[in-house]
């Protein structure tokens, strides 16, 4: 798989007041803990290829080895069950390519959209073909709304960068409960390494899944008991991995995959219709990636996707600053959706104000998993689990399920 990029290097752009941009990406001195080599590339093109060097650029060979192999023991592992596999679906590019490929292999996934009360109506569309398209079952998980938009609405007021974490984190938590409910052992996922890999620390929470992070903003801001969200904190994740034997499978990261030649396959097959922004198949991350990232924290995350693109030979650095030209989203539509995010998330207008004037708070202001306490149980937890798990897997009542690849 070749992902070579295709750009000529360009100049490093830099101001008197210390402003600059990478050579060969469009990363630059907006972007926490960025720094530059002597030739003005960042720190995020070496990172890009240390990654894609132990995944995506090895050995075609390897790669459709460990894909065929991956393929096979899915069908195996589930060849007695209803389904085989797990695949959580928006409506996007990733997740539908996803579904189609399954369907190409002859997998039998579950498919489970996460409904947080945020869909546009081109993602509904977009989820109704692939369900009558391909023929596979859908579970809709519909989150109980009234907690969630507590939490969403703690997010916001605790002033911290990612209020994405809810989604994030209930996505996977949902999937989880959903597979070990219908004993299913892979989950498969859809991030990919040549799409969307750069994600700088200080734009997003890299503790996705940090369960006491999430319950210690929402305990400072929250009003609700949450009690029928799902959770995915670190006992629920010993569970679900090392008793349940539940697996995330990235398999787009064992195919070349092209962004510009994926989304013809789907816009062809699927009847696919495009939103105009990476994830912005849901009216909340568009309004979030596109809205409010750039106007409180002035983060503007298209940097960090087209830069991935860059580096995996997808896209020039000068098709990249062309788009950096042009607004997130029109005027319009994000006028449109403050009104509609600030009405739904029950925020005055003098709140929101507030909410935008409040200078950024880190998550690891909270509490966090890695807080000394939590480690200590969590070792506790695990010392006390090792023996009686190993005991159940000997006599059968639990089964080890066969790894397949490694995540990164």
């Amino acid at each position: 798989m070749s992902t070579t990029p295709s750009t000529e290097q360009g100049k490093s752009v830099s101001t008197s007041n210390g402003y600059r941009m990478c050579t060969v990406t469009v990363m630059d001195t907006t972007v926490p803990g960025i720094s530059f080599n002597e030739q003005g590339a960042s720190n995020f093109c070496d990172y890009y290829q240390a990654l894609a060097a132990r995944t995506v650029l090895r050995d075609s060979a390897v790669l459709k080895a460990e894909y065929d192999v991956a393929i096979e023991t899915i069908k195996q592992e589930g060849r007695k069950k209803k389904y085989d596999c797990i695949l959580g679906i928006s409506g996007g590019m990733d997740s539908t390519y996803l579904a189609w490929l399954a369907k190409k292999e002859g997998l039998r996934p579950l498919l489970v959209h996460f409904d947080n009360g945020w869909n546009s109506e081109l993602a509904v569309k977009n989820i109704e073909n692939i369900v009558n398209i391909l023929g596979f079952d859908l579970h809709t998980f519909v989150m109980d709304w009234e907690e969630f938009r507590d939490l969403q609405r703690a997010y916001f007021l605790a002033s911290v960068v990612d209020v994405e974490v809810p989604t994030d984190q209930l996505i996977f938590a949902a999937l989880n409960r959903i597979a070990y409910q219908n004993n299913i052992k892979y989950v498969l996922a859809g991030n990919n390494v040549v799409c969307e890999s750069i994600n700088p620390d200080g734009w997003v929470y890299k503790d996705k899944l940090d369960l006491v992070n999430l319950r210690d903003i929402h305990a400072t801001y929250g009003k609700l008991k949450l009690r029928k969200l799902p959770r995915l904190g670190i006992i629920q994740r010993y569970f679900y991995e090392a008793v349940a034997g539940i697996q995330t499978v990235n398999l787009l990261d064992l195919i070349a995959y092209n962004k510009s030649s994926v989304k013809k396959l789907i816009e062809k097959e699927l009847n696919w219709r495009d939103y105009g922004g990476k994830h912005y198949e849901s009216v909340f991350t568009r309004f979030y990636q596109g809205y409010y990232l750039p106007v409180k924290f002035n983060v503007d995350k298209r940097k960090a996707h087209l830069s991935n693109l860059i580096l995996s030979g997808q896209m020039t650095r000068e098709e990249a600053l062309t788009i950096l030209q042009t607004p997130t989203y029109s005027e319009k539509d994000q006028q449109e959706d403050l009104r509609y995010v600030i009405k739904k998330l029950g925020f005055s207008e003098a709140d929101w104000n507030t909410i935008m004037q409040k200078p950024r708070v880190e998550h690891a202001s909270f509490k966090t998993e890695r807080d000394f306490s939590t480690r200590t149980f969590y070792f506790v937890f695990r010392s006390a689990m090792y023996i009686p798990v190993r005991v159940l897997r000997w006599v059968g009542i639990l089964s080890r399920t066969k790894q397949i690849g490694s995540r990164w």
